[in-house]
């Protein structure tokens, strides 16, 4: 399967995924204009991914922030995670934040309690 690598902008996260090497992160600040556009090859990525997953996939998400649009794209990347995680496959999400930032602590909370998969909030 090929590598996602999509470099960061001032608007855009880096997102880099790449199954040989078991890396997946998305990291950086989240304010594309078109936040469906930016987020679909992600997306694709991951339907095709979940065909045949690695045994056990850490996904790391380290956004500095995101805005509103972005959350509705994050909660399609868990779900889709999940599915991966309800067929057998090992999943844990890891969602570091910022020491002092609570709010994007609180914001790793809530999407935790989205899904039903391993969920580990890092402060860093």
């Amino acid at each position: 399967m090929d590598i996602l690598d999509i470099k960061a902008t001032n608007d855009t996260p880096r997102v880099i995924f790449d199954p040989e090497s078991d890396i997946f992160e998305i990291s950086g600040r989240s304010l594309p204009e078109d936040v469906v556009s930016f987020y679909q090859p992600v997306i694709d990525w991951l339907d095709e991914y979940s065909r045949l997953p690695n045994e056990k996939t850490e996904f790391v998400f380290k956004y500095i922030y995101f805005n509103t649009a972005t959350s509705k794209l994050i909660q399609d990347i868990l779900i889709r995670l999940e599915q991966i995680y309800e067929t057998g496959n090992d999943v844990v999400v890891i969602w570091y934040y910022e020491q002092d930032d609570e709010d994007m602590m609180d914001l790793g909370e809530e999407f935790k309690e989205y899904v039903d998969i391993p969920f580990e909030l890092v402060p860093f």
